[in-house]
């Protein structure tokens, strides 16, 4: 995502950018933003509707900046080293978006992929050229894609330039549903910290559609650029492999991890050593609370997977043990029925609010950095190797006034874990 915001950062862009994003990564968002020094306006969707909804939201964000906005619809994920050639389409596709079009990235394509949607331009286009759309098309299996090859077909970026305007005067006429929604959301959405929340009411009525579907394949305003500049989307773990360097025998590892007699792994490993020993063609990805093992070529099908982990009730799903917070992130190490044990890190000039819990007691251990902890009104300095106790009902504040991170280790105890037992203030 910051190198998606770098790669749009000289004069044709506004410096401000927006940023539309699930609400579960509001503060990860805007931690990566603060990091590149880049003020956004972020826009939240309390719940998934597919890219349709998300880029209206984003539309309606920019027409209300400026009624003749001109909106760079990019994906957060994709790859693209070629920052000058990027921007060459760029400026190239602009008269076209400006006389009404909406103009998609067409990648010239590198081999017969299944893992993207493809389109086929109304005659044949030379790199830097656009032209209209005859026809998108959806990913193939591999003897469609390699016809698609021959007859001229682009990969399908997903990527769009074009009026706001336009693009919802078109949502108007084959998404009506999703826009009304959309809309509705917008306008009853309410600001909180550096966040615009949309309304989840309004949001949870829009249809779940891609932009593709829900409008590009009926519109007859589609047009598409032909380039030829390195991209990736990193859509699956297939796609991250030609990103990583491979030893003698075709494995790519990130991570901790060691593969003997073994031939063209990706491996990606975290917190832990993962070892393969004797296998080929597999991408094994290991998180301290969950483990990936599939052959090469169907990591595509990961989607279906976590439908179907969600099925059996696995939290692991949906919850993730790292949480992001205005302050910094906390990340769970391990629980149990009656404690829970964290890792804080606070940001150098952050203070968490004040609490009080019925139910729980607390730890704190200092392992770097100094942390000031006030207990009913008293203020105490922690420093490294040192520890303090929060009783049960005891209103209590943490700050980092130092100007580096604090990292402490909280161990939770108590009847009820929960961050939100909160007693009374």
């Amino acid at each position: 995502m910051q190198e998606t915001v770098l790669r749009c950062r000289d004069n044709n862009f506004d410096p401000r950018p927006i940023i539309v994003a699930a609400d579960a990564h509001r503060f990860m968002v805007a931690e990566d933003l603060n990091e590149i020094g880049v003020n956004a306006d972020i826009v939240l969707e309390p719940m998934r509707r597919d890219s349709c909804a998300a880029i209206i939201a984003g539309a309606l964000a920019s027409e209300a900046r400026n009624a003749n906005a001109l909106v760079l619809m990019l994906a957060a994920d994709h790859h693209i080293p070629d920052v000058a050639g990027f921007a060459r389409a760029v400026a190239a596709c602009k008269p076209h978006a400006e006389s009404g079009r909406i103009v998609t990235f067409g990648m010239k394509p590198k081999n017969p992929a299944t893992g993207y949607g493809y389109i086929l331009p109304e005659h044949p286009l030379a790199i830097g050229e656009v032209g209209a759309v005859a026809q998108f098309v959806e990913k193939p299996d591999l003897a469609t894609a390699q016809r698609y090859l021959m007859k001229g077909y682009l990969w399908n970026s997903g990527n769009f330039l074009f009026k706001a305007s336009d693009l919802l005067a078109e949502a108007e006429i084959f998404a009506p549903a999703i826009v009304e929604a959309v809309r509705r959301a917008f306008v009853s959405a309410h600001h909180n910290l550096n966040f615009l929340e949309l309304d989840a009411e309004a949001f949870s009525s829009s249809p779940q559609n891609s932009v593709d579907f829900a409008i590009m394949e009926k519109t007859t305003r589609a047009s598409v650029i032909a380039v030829d500049y390195e991209w990736n989307d990193i859509g699956s773990w297939d796609a991250v492999r030609p990103m990583l360097a491979e030893d003698a025998d075709g494995n790519a590892t990130t991570g901790k991890a060691v593969v003997l007699n073994g031939r063209n792994n990706l491996v990606h490993s975290e917190h832990i050593l993962t070892s393969l020993l004797g296998v080929d063609d597999l991408v094994v990805v290991t998180t301290r609370d969950a483990v990936l093992i599939t052959k090469k070529g169907h990591t595509e099908q990961v989607k279906a997977l976590v439908t179907e982990v969600q099925a059996h009730d696995h939290p692991e799903a949906d919850e993730t043990l790292e949480v992001h917070h205005p302050w910094g992130h906390s990340e769970r190490l391990e629980a149990s029925d009656n404690y829970q044990v964290r890792r804080i890190e606070v940001r150098p000039g952050c203070t968490l609010g004040q609490q009080k819990h019925a139910h729980q007691a607390e730890h704190w251990i200092v392992v770097s950095g100094e942390a000031t902890v006030k207990r009913d009104g008293i203020e105490t300095l922690v420093k490294a190797n040192e520890s303090v106790f929060i009783a049960k009902g005891v209103l209590h504040q943490l700050s980092n006034r130092g100007k580096l991170s604090l990292i402490l280790i909280e161990v939770q105890m108590g009847e009820v874990l929960s961050l939100n037992d909160k007693a009374d203030l």
